[in-house]
């Protein structure tokens, strides 16, 4: 892309190697999983998300997934666009990084579905980001304040409701590292338990989260 910035300082990549990937890179590696990256339910983790960078084309490509299929019915159309940006985490050092990630998702989000300022669907979203994409250190596991990072696990019940449920992403490495991917086959396996569970929830209700 012309006038693409890769780099947001000299003094940045020095302290952090901070080197943003071009998106003409970022579209050929998704290309390598396509279908992982059209599968509404398919979740993708980003260890280093800078602003989004892959994190903002895994999430386009799910929406166009969700018009396709359920492009007929708003509110199916809504609902699977809502559940696509949940199956949707990052971790990132910077904080400005991971606030930029945040908004550059919802922005992606809310001119999908065109929402409008002071919608319930907007701060359902960012309500989502706030927890789906954090602050902190990836290898070490921990936040920016040092606790242990946890993840929820989003489902879609149907009929307007969700479900979810926290892991620690500690836990989720050891269960990832033995089997096929993040929060594969949880149940089979009580050691990998979640530290919350909630009840199902509708959108209204995790926008007041």
């Amino acid at each position: 892309m012309v006038g693409e910035k890769l780099v947001k300082s000299k003094q940045r990549v020095s302290d952090h190697g901070e080197v943003f990937t071009p998106r003409w890179l970022v579209d050929d590696m998704l290309d390598l999983v396509k279908s992982e990256t059209e599968r509404i339910d398919s979740r993708f983790l980003e260890p280093a998300c800078g602003s989004g960078n892959f994190l903002v084309p895994v999430l386009e490509r799910k929406l166009a997934s969700v018009e396709a299929r359920y492009g007929k019915s708003d509110f199916e159309r809504r609902h699977y666009a809502l559940f696509g940006l949940m199956c949707i985490y990052g971790i990132e050092l910077l904080a400005d990084n991971a606030e930029e990630c945040r908004e550059n998702l919802l922005g992606t989000f809310a001119r999908y579905l065109k929402l409008k300022s002071e919608d319930v669907w907007l701060d359902a979203a960012t309500a989502v980001l706030a927890v789906n994409v954090v602050q902190g250190d990836a290898l070490k596991m921990t936040t920016a304040a040092g606790e242990p990072i946890t993840f929820p696990e989003w489902a879609y019940l149907g009929l307007g409701k969700f479900q979810r449920r926290d892991f620690r992403y500690d836990s989720l490495t050891q269960r990832a590292a033995a089997s096929e991917g993040l929060f594969a086959h949880f149940e089979e396996h009580e050691i990998f338990t979640p530290v919350q569970t909630y009840p199902a929830m509708t959108v209204k209700e995790i926008a007041a989260s």
